[in-house]
Protein backbone atom coordinates (compact mmCIF):
# COMPACT_ATOMS: atom_id res chain seq x y z
CA UNK A 1 0.00 0.00 0.00
CA UNK A 2 1.20 3.53 -1.01
CA UNK A 3 2.02 6.46 1.63
CA UNK A 4 -0.59 8.00 -0.45
CA UNK A 5 -3.12 5.40 0.18
CA UNK A 6 -2.43 4.82 3.47
CA UNK A 7 -2.99 8.53 4.56
CA UNK A 8 -6.19 8.34 2.30
CA UNK A 9 -7.51 5.23 4.79
CA UNK A 10 -6.24 6.67 8.14
CA UNK A 11 -7.35 10.37 7.79
CA UNK A 12 -10.43 10.21 9.39
CA UNK A 13 -8.58 8.36 12.30
CA UNK A 14 -6.10 10.87 12.83
CA UNK A 15 -8.59 13.89 12.54
CA UNK A 16 -10.48 12.55 15.13
CA UNK A 17 -8.26 11.08 18.00
CA UNK A 18 -8.28 13.05 20.62
CA UNK A 19 -5.86 11.14 22.95
CA UNK A 20 -2.27 11.06 23.77
CA UNK A 21 0.29 8.92 22.40
CA UNK A 22 2.16 6.75 25.29
CA UNK A 23 5.67 6.93 25.42
CA UNK A 24 7.07 3.67 23.97
CA UNK A 25 9.59 3.32 27.25
CA UNK A 26 6.28 3.32 29.63
CA UNK A 27 5.05 -0.30 28.07
CA UNK A 28 6.33 -3.57 28.25
CA UNK A 29 7.97 -4.86 25.12
CA UNK A 30 5.47 -7.66 25.20
CA UNK A 31 2.57 -5.45 25.07
CA UNK A 32 2.68 -4.29 21.32
CA UNK A 33 2.87 -7.80 19.83
CA UNK A 34 0.08 -9.16 21.94
CA UNK A 35 -2.54 -6.41 21.80
CA UNK A 36 -1.85 -6.86 17.91
CA UNK A 37 -3.39 -10.47 18.52
CA UNK A 38 -5.92 -9.19 21.22
CA UNK A 39 -7.08 -6.48 18.39
CA UNK A 40 -7.45 -9.34 16.08
CA UNK A 41 -9.03 -11.38 18.58
CA UNK A 42 -11.45 -8.53 19.74
CA UNK A 43 -12.43 -7.72 15.79
CA UNK A 44 -13.32 -11.50 15.37
CA UNK A 45 -16.18 -10.90 18.45
CA UNK A 46 -17.76 -7.73 16.77
CA UNK A 47 -20.39 -9.29 14.66
CA UNK A 48 -20.76 -13.47 15.62
CA UNK A 49 -23.66 -12.67 18.14
CA UNK A 50 -25.34 -11.05 15.22
CA UNK A 51 -24.63 -13.44 12.39
CA UNK A 52 -24.94 -16.78 14.84
CA UNK A 53 -28.59 -15.56 15.45
CA UNK A 54 -29.81 -14.93 11.98
CA UNK A 55 -28.19 -18.73 10.73
CA UNK A 56 -30.46 -20.01 13.71
CA UNK A 57 -33.39 -17.27 13.77
CA UNK A 58 -36.39 -20.06 12.32
CA UNK A 59 -35.29 -22.36 15.44
CA UNK A 60 -34.68 -19.45 18.26
CA UNK A 61 -38.03 -17.69 17.26
CA UNK A 62 -40.06 -21.54 17.28
CA UNK A 63 -37.92 -22.57 20.61
CA UNK A 64 -38.94 -19.22 22.34
CA UNK A 65 -42.58 -18.76 20.93
CA UNK A 66 -41.51 -15.33 19.21
CA UNK A 67 -43.97 -13.45 17.32
CA UNK A 68 -42.61 -11.87 14.10
CA UNK A 69 -42.89 -8.74 15.84
CA UNK A 70 -40.98 -9.67 18.79
CA UNK A 71 -38.83 -11.15 16.09
CA UNK A 72 -37.93 -7.90 14.80
CA UNK A 73 -37.35 -6.37 17.74
CA UNK A 74 -34.62 -8.86 18.64
CA UNK A 75 -33.17 -7.86 14.91
CA UNK A 76 -33.47 -3.90 16.05
CA UNK A 77 -31.83 -4.39 19.73
CA UNK A 78 -28.27 -4.33 17.50
CA UNK A 79 -28.75 -0.67 16.18
CA UNK A 80 -30.50 0.54 19.11
CA UNK A 81 -27.10 -1.28 21.64
CA UNK A 82 -24.74 0.68 18.80
CA UNK A 83 -26.56 4.22 19.35
CA UNK A 84 -27.26 3.84 23.28
CA UNK A 85 -23.46 2.68 24.47
CA UNK A 86 -21.61 3.88 21.86
CA UNK A 87 -22.14 7.20 22.80
CA UNK A 88 -20.95 6.36 26.48
CA UNK A 89 -17.69 4.76 25.41
CA UNK A 90 -15.45 8.30 25.01
CA UNK A 91 -16.92 9.01 28.68
CA UNK A 92 -16.17 5.67 30.11
CA UNK A 93 -12.91 5.73 28.26
CA UNK A 94 -11.84 8.86 29.54
CA UNK A 95 -12.77 7.99 32.85
CA UNK A 96 -10.66 4.12 32.69
CA UNK A 97 -8.85 3.93 29.64
CA UNK A 98 -9.82 2.92 26.30
CA UNK A 99 -8.31 -0.63 27.12
CA UNK A 100 -9.99 -1.64 30.08
CA UNK A 101 -12.79 -0.46 28.62
CA UNK A 102 -12.05 -3.26 25.45
CA UNK A 103 -11.50 -5.57 28.16
CA UNK A 104 -15.20 -4.73 29.86
CA UNK A 105 -16.41 -4.95 26.77
CA UNK A 106 -15.60 -8.42 25.69
CA UNK A 107 -16.54 -9.74 29.37
CA UNK A 108 -19.74 -8.49 28.64
CA UNK A 109 -20.21 -10.34 25.03
CA UNK A 110 -18.75 -13.47 26.67
CA UNK A 111 -21.58 -13.14 29.62
CA UNK A 112 -24.52 -12.75 27.26
CA UNK A 113 -23.37 -15.13 24.73
CA UNK A 114 -22.95 -17.44 28.02
CA UNK A 115 -26.47 -16.71 29.02
CA UNK A 116 -28.69 -16.29 26.08
CA UNK A 117 -28.76 -19.90 25.55
CA UNK A 118 -30.16 -20.46 28.86
CA UNK A 119 -33.35 -18.14 28.62
CA UNK A 120 -36.40 -19.74 28.57
CA UNK A 121 -38.24 -16.88 27.30
CA UNK A 122 -38.00 -14.02 24.90
CA UNK A 123 -37.27 -11.45 27.61
CA UNK A 124 -34.41 -13.00 28.85
CA UNK A 125 -33.16 -13.88 25.51
CA UNK A 126 -33.13 -10.34 24.56
CA UNK A 127 -31.57 -9.04 27.55
CA UNK A 128 -29.00 -11.45 27.63
CA UNK A 129 -28.76 -10.46 23.95
CA UNK A 130 -28.45 -6.89 24.94
CA UNK A 131 -25.50 -7.32 27.43
CA UNK A 132 -23.49 -8.49 24.11
CA UNK A 133 -24.29 -5.93 22.35
CA UNK A 134 -23.69 -3.60 25.08
CA UNK A 135 -20.40 -5.07 25.11
CA UNK A 136 -19.81 -4.93 21.13
CA UNK A 137 -21.00 -0.97 21.09
CA UNK A 138 -18.43 -0.10 23.52
CA UNK A 139 -15.35 -2.54 21.71
CA UNK A 140 -16.21 -0.84 18.08
CA UNK A 141 -16.02 2.59 18.97
CA UNK A 142 -12.79 2.19 20.80
CA UNK A 143 -10.84 -0.46 18.71
CA UNK A 144 -10.15 2.35 16.43
CA UNK A 145 -8.70 4.81 19.05
CA UNK A 146 -6.16 1.97 20.48
CA UNK A 147 -4.92 1.86 17.11
CA UNK A 148 -4.11 4.82 16.85
CA UNK A 149 -2.71 5.62 20.22
CA UNK A 150 -0.59 2.74 20.76
CA UNK A 151 -0.04 1.99 16.64
CA UNK A 152 0.72 5.66 15.50
CA UNK A 153 3.28 4.57 12.91
CA UNK A 154 1.07 1.44 11.55
CA UNK A 155 -2.44 2.79 11.70
CA UNK A 156 -3.04 1.82 7.81
CA UNK A 157 -1.75 -2.06 8.72
CA UNK A 158 -3.48 -2.37 11.68
CA UNK A 159 -6.73 -0.66 10.55
CA UNK A 160 -6.62 -3.40 7.35
CA UNK A 161 -6.44 -5.97 9.88
CA UNK A 162 -8.58 -5.12 12.23
CA UNK A 163 -11.22 -4.75 9.60
CA UNK A 164 -10.63 -8.02 8.03
CA UNK A 165 -10.88 -10.07 11.60
CA UNK A 166 -14.22 -7.90 11.63
CA UNK A 167 -15.63 -9.12 8.17
CA UNK A 168 -13.70 -12.89 8.55
CA UNK A 169 -15.60 -13.36 12.25
CA UNK A 170 -18.89 -11.99 10.73
CA UNK A 171 -18.83 -14.59 7.60
CA UNK A 172 -17.43 -17.54 10.18
CA UNK A 173 -20.06 -17.48 12.12
CA UNK A 174 -22.77 -16.83 9.60
CA UNK A 175 -21.26 -19.92 7.51
CA UNK A 176 -20.59 -22.49 10.45
CA UNK A 177 -23.12 -22.49 13.22
CA UNK A 178 -25.63 -24.62 11.17
CA UNK A 179 -22.77 -27.09 10.54
CA UNK A 180 -22.09 -26.94 14.40
CA UNK A 181 -25.00 -27.29 15.48
CA UNK A 182 -25.83 -30.52 13.68
CA UNK A 183 -22.09 -31.75 14.64
CA UNK A 184 -23.17 -30.72 18.46
CA UNK A 185 -26.51 -32.48 18.43
CA UNK A 186 -28.72 -30.34 16.83
CA UNK A 187 -30.32 -27.74 19.82
CA UNK A 188 -29.99 -24.18 18.30
CA UNK A 189 -28.89 -23.60 22.27
CA UNK A 190 -26.08 -25.40 21.97
CA UNK A 191 -25.55 -23.63 17.93
CA UNK A 192 -25.65 -20.38 19.92
CA UNK A 193 -23.25 -21.24 22.79
CA UNK A 194 -19.98 -22.22 21.03
CA UNK A 195 -19.38 -18.57 20.14
CA UNK A 196 -19.13 -17.81 23.83
CA UNK A 197 -15.95 -19.18 23.41
CA UNK A 198 -14.32 -17.48 21.15
CA UNK A 199 -15.18 -14.17 24.04
CA UNK A 200 -13.88 -16.24 26.52
CA UNK A 201 -10.84 -16.71 25.25
CA UNK A 202 -10.65 -12.59 24.00
CA UNK A 203 -11.41 -11.49 27.86
CA UNK A 204 -8.51 -13.62 29.02
CA UNK A 205 -6.07 -12.07 26.84
CA UNK A 206 -7.04 -8.53 26.99
CA UNK A 207 -6.72 -9.42 30.87
CA UNK A 208 -3.28 -8.82 31.20
CA UNK A 209 -3.29 -6.47 28.09
CA UNK A 210 -5.42 -4.09 30.72
CA UNK A 211 -2.90 -4.69 33.58
CA UNK A 212 -0.09 -4.01 31.57
CA UNK A 213 -1.88 -0.65 30.30
CA UNK A 214 -3.13 0.81 33.23
CA UNK A 215 0.48 0.49 34.58
CA UNK A 216 1.54 2.60 31.80
CA UNK A 217 -0.57 5.16 31.74
CA UNK A 218 0.24 5.53 35.52
CA UNK A 219 3.62 5.30 34.75
CA UNK A 220 3.54 8.09 31.73
CA UNK A 221 1.23 10.19 34.09
CA UNK A 222 4.00 10.60 36.82
CA UNK A 223 6.47 11.36 34.32
CA UNK A 224 3.81 14.16 32.39
CA UNK A 225 2.54 15.20 35.34
CA UNK A 226 0.15 17.97 34.92
CA UNK A 227 1.58 18.81 31.42
CA UNK A 228 -0.94 16.31 29.26
CA UNK A 229 -1.66 16.90 25.84
CA UNK A 230 -4.56 18.58 25.50
CA UNK A 231 -7.52 16.90 23.79
CA UNK A 232 -10.74 18.35 21.58
CA UNK A 233 -13.16 20.54 23.22
CA UNK A 234 -16.47 19.36 23.05
CA UNK A 235 -17.56 22.71 22.52
CA UNK A 236 -15.26 23.27 19.74
CA UNK A 237 -15.95 23.63 16.56
CA UNK A 238 -19.10 23.81 13.89
CA UNK A 239 -22.77 23.42 15.55
CA UNK A 240 -23.30 20.60 13.21
CA UNK A 241 -26.84 20.19 13.42
CA UNK A 242 -27.41 23.73 11.23
CA UNK A 243 -25.57 21.83 8.59
CA UNK A 244 -27.61 19.90 5.71
CA UNK A 245 -24.29 18.01 4.98
CA UNK A 246 -24.69 16.44 8.29
CA UNK A 247 -27.78 15.62 8.12
CA UNK A 248 -27.57 14.31 4.80
CA UNK A 249 -24.81 11.99 6.02
CA UNK A 250 -26.54 10.87 9.34
CA UNK A 251 -29.36 9.99 7.33
CA UNK A 252 -27.40 8.26 4.65
CA UNK A 253 -25.50 6.21 7.05
CA UNK A 254 -29.24 5.54 8.90
CA UNK A 255 -30.41 3.83 6.04
CA UNK A 256 -27.41 1.95 5.09
CA UNK A 257 -26.98 0.29 8.73
CA UNK A 258 -30.64 -0.34 8.46
CA UNK A 259 -30.11 -2.23 5.35
CA UNK A 260 -27.00 -3.91 6.78
CA UNK A 261 -29.24 -5.17 9.85
CA UNK A 262 -32.21 -6.33 7.97
CA UNK A 263 -29.25 -8.63 5.84
CA UNK A 264 -27.80 -9.71 9.18
CA UNK A 265 -30.96 -10.20 10.89
CA UNK A 266 -33.48 -11.25 8.53
CA UNK A 267 -31.14 -12.57 4.32
CA UNK A 268 -30.76 -16.43 5.94
CA UNK A 269 -34.91 -17.15 6.66
CA UNK A 270 -35.44 -15.37 2.87
CA UNK A 271 -33.50 -18.06 1.37
CA UNK A 272 -34.85 -20.85 3.90
CA UNK A 273 -38.71 -19.67 2.93
CA UNK A 274 -37.62 -20.17 -0.96
CA UNK A 275 -36.46 -23.14 -0.29
CA UNK A 276 -32.51 -23.22 0.18
CA UNK A 277 -31.28 -25.11 3.28
CA UNK A 278 -30.29 -24.10 6.19
CA UNK A 279 -26.90 -24.35 5.85
CA UNK A 280 -26.74 -23.17 2.85
CA UNK A 281 -28.68 -20.12 3.77
CA UNK A 282 -25.74 -19.21 6.43
CA UNK A 283 -23.03 -19.71 3.92
CA UNK A 284 -24.71 -17.46 1.48
CA UNK A 285 -24.73 -14.70 4.73
CA UNK A 286 -21.43 -15.70 5.21
CA UNK A 287 -20.51 -14.66 0.92
CA UNK A 288 -22.52 -11.21 1.95
CA UNK A 289 -20.69 -9.90 4.75
CA UNK A 290 -17.17 -11.07 3.41
CA UNK A 291 -17.55 -9.15 0.25
CA UNK A 292 -16.40 -6.26 2.98
CA UNK A 293 -12.81 -7.81 3.16
CA UNK A 294 -11.37 -6.21 -0.45
CA UNK A 295 -13.81 -3.60 -0.63
CA UNK A 296 -13.15 -1.71 2.61
CA UNK A 297 -9.41 -1.08 1.44
CA UNK A 298 -10.76 -0.56 -2.30
CA UNK A 299 -14.08 2.04 -1.70
CA UNK A 300 -11.87 4.75 1.29
CA UNK A 301 -8.61 5.09 -1.08
CA UNK A 302 -11.42 5.82 -4.23
CA UNK A 303 -13.49 8.11 -2.30
CA UNK A 304 -10.50 9.89 -1.29
CA UNK A 305 -9.42 10.65 -4.64
CA UNK A 306 -12.51 12.16 -5.71
CA UNK A 307 -13.76 15.47 -4.85
CA UNK A 308 -17.79 13.88 -5.47
CA UNK A 309 -19.00 10.71 -4.07
CA UNK A 310 -22.11 10.66 -5.16
CA UNK A 311 -21.04 8.28 -7.98
CA UNK A 312 -20.25 5.88 -5.84
CA UNK A 313 -23.18 5.91 -3.34
CA UNK A 314 -25.15 5.44 -6.62
CA UNK A 315 -23.10 2.45 -7.76
CA UNK A 316 -23.49 1.20 -4.39
CA UNK A 317 -27.39 1.99 -4.27
CA UNK A 318 -28.15 -0.01 -8.03
CA UNK A 319 -26.53 -2.96 -6.73
CA UNK A 320 -28.67 -3.45 -3.97
CA UNK A 321 -31.61 -2.46 -6.22
CA UNK A 322 -30.59 -5.19 -8.40
CA UNK A 323 -30.11 -7.76 -5.43
CA UNK A 324 -33.51 -7.04 -3.50
CA UNK A 325 -35.31 -7.16 -7.65
CA UNK A 326 -33.53 -10.90 -7.53
CA UNK A 327 -34.56 -11.81 -4.64
CA UNK A 328 -38.11 -10.88 -5.17
CA UNK A 329 -38.36 -12.84 -8.77
CA UNK A 330 -35.74 -15.67 -8.19
CA UNK A 331 -34.75 -15.67 -4.57
CA UNK A 332 -33.36 -19.38 -4.98
CA UNK A 333 -32.28 -19.81 -8.78
CA UNK A 334 -29.88 -16.66 -8.49
CA UNK A 335 -29.23 -16.91 -4.70
CA UNK A 336 -25.10 -16.48 -5.27
CA UNK A 337 -25.57 -13.74 -7.41
CA UNK A 338 -28.23 -12.02 -5.08
CA UNK A 339 -25.86 -12.66 -2.15
CA UNK A 340 -23.41 -11.13 -3.93
CA UNK A 341 -24.88 -7.92 -4.70
CA UNK A 342 -25.81 -7.20 -1.62
CA UNK A 343 -22.87 -7.93 -0.24
CA UNK A 344 -21.17 -5.00 -2.72
CA UNK A 345 -24.10 -2.43 -1.65
CA UNK A 346 -23.22 -3.21 2.09
CA UNK A 347 -20.25 -1.97 1.51
CA UNK A 348 -21.77 1.25 1.89
CA UNK A 349 -20.41 1.64 5.45
CA UNK A 350 -16.84 2.09 4.59
CA UNK A 351 -18.29 4.95 2.14
CA UNK A 352 -19.57 7.33 4.75
CA UNK A 353 -16.87 6.83 7.09
CA UNK A 354 -15.08 8.13 4.62
CA UNK A 355 -17.39 11.11 4.05
CA UNK A 356 -17.74 12.11 7.32
CA UNK A 357 -13.58 12.68 7.15
CA UNK A 358 -13.86 14.45 4.08
CA UNK A 359 -16.55 16.90 4.90
CA UNK A 360 -15.26 18.60 7.85
CA UNK A 361 -11.85 20.74 8.31
CA UNK A 362 -10.72 20.48 11.69
CA UNK A 363 -10.19 18.07 13.73
CA UNK A 364 -13.00 19.38 16.10
CA UNK A 365 -15.29 19.23 12.80
CA UNK A 366 -15.05 15.59 12.53
CA UNK A 367 -15.28 14.76 15.96
CA UNK A 368 -18.55 16.72 16.18
CA UNK A 369 -19.55 15.00 12.61
CA UNK A 370 -19.08 11.38 13.52
CA UNK A 371 -20.81 11.43 16.90
CA UNK A 372 -23.86 13.43 15.27
CA UNK A 373 -23.62 10.98 12.36
CA UNK A 374 -22.90 7.57 13.54
CA UNK A 375 -25.27 8.09 16.87
CA UNK A 376 -28.29 10.08 14.52
CA UNK A 377 -28.07 6.82 11.84
CA UNK A 378 -27.74 4.13 14.08
CA UNK A 379 -31.32 5.76 15.96
CA UNK A 380 -32.76 5.85 12.63
CA UNK A 381 -32.10 2.28 11.76
CA UNK A 382 -33.74 0.73 15.23
CA UNK A 383 -37.10 0.42 13.16
CA UNK A 384 -36.22 -0.85 9.94
CA UNK A 385 -36.04 -4.86 11.10
CA UNK A 386 -38.69 -4.22 13.25
CA UNK A 387 -40.92 -3.65 10.46
CA UNK A 388 -39.67 -5.84 8.24
CA UNK A 389 -40.40 -8.47 10.78
CA UNK A 390 -43.86 -6.97 11.34
CA UNK A 391 -45.19 -7.15 7.73
CA UNK A 392 -43.61 -10.56 7.64
CA UNK A 393 -45.91 -11.60 9.72
CA UNK A 394 -48.59 -10.15 8.28
CA UNK A 395 -48.36 -11.10 4.85
CA UNK A 396 -47.14 -14.00 5.29
CA UNK A 397 -44.30 -13.74 2.61
CA UNK A 398 -41.83 -11.77 1.51
CA UNK A 399 -43.26 -9.86 -1.38
CA UNK A 400 -44.34 -6.57 0.42
CA UNK A 401 -41.26 -6.47 2.71
CA UNK A 402 -38.82 -6.95 -0.55
CA UNK A 403 -40.63 -4.19 -1.98
CA UNK A 404 -39.81 -1.78 0.90
CA UNK A 405 -36.04 -2.99 1.54
CA UNK A 406 -35.70 -2.01 -2.12
CA UNK A 407 -37.88 1.15 -1.79
CA UNK A 408 -35.29 2.48 0.82
CA UNK A 409 -32.49 2.21 -1.37
CA UNK A 410 -34.05 5.25 -3.29
CA UNK A 411 -33.49 7.77 -0.68
CA UNK A 412 -30.36 6.30 0.07
CA UNK A 413 -29.02 7.02 -2.84
CA UNK A 414 -30.74 10.57 -3.03
CA UNK A 415 -29.33 11.38 0.25
CA UNK A 416 -25.61 9.69 -0.84
CA UNK A 417 -25.69 12.45 -3.79
CA UNK A 418 -25.95 15.34 -1.31
CA UNK A 419 -23.79 14.18 1.13
CA UNK A 420 -21.46 13.56 -1.16
CA UNK A 421 -20.83 16.69 -2.69
CA UNK A 422 -17.22 18.60 -2.39
CA UNK A 423 -18.44 20.94 0.71
CA UNK A 424 -17.46 21.09 4.32
CA UNK A 425 -19.90 21.57 7.47
CA UNK A 426 -17.60 24.66 8.21
CA UNK A 427 -18.41 26.19 5.10
CA UNK A 428 -22.05 25.81 5.74
CA UNK A 429 -22.04 26.84 9.02
CA UNK A 430 -20.44 30.13 8.17
CA UNK A 431 -16.69 29.21 10.26
CA UNK A 432 -13.41 30.03 9.03
CA UNK A 433 -10.83 28.07 8.75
Amino acid sequence: MSDEETKTLTRPAAERATLPIPHATTQPTWLGPVLIVGIVLAALNLRPAITSLGALFEETRTGLGMSGTVAGLITSVPALCFAVFGVTAPRLSRRFGPVAVVCAGMAAVAAGLLIRPFASGATGFLAASALSLAGIALTNVLLPVIVKRYFPDRVGTMTGLYSMALAAGTSLAAAATVPLTGALGGSWRTGLLVWASLALAAVLLWLPIARAARRADRDRAAAAGSGASATVRSDAGPRVARSRTAWALACYFGLQATGAYITMGWLPQIFRDAGVSASTAGVLLAVTMVMGVPLAFVIPGLAGRMKNQGAIAVTLGVFGLTGYLGLYFAPAAGAWAWALLLGVSNCAFPLVITMIGLRAKSPAGVVKLSAFAQSTGYLISIPGPLVIGTLYQHSGGWDLPLALMAGLLVPQIALGVLAGRDRTIEDECGMRD
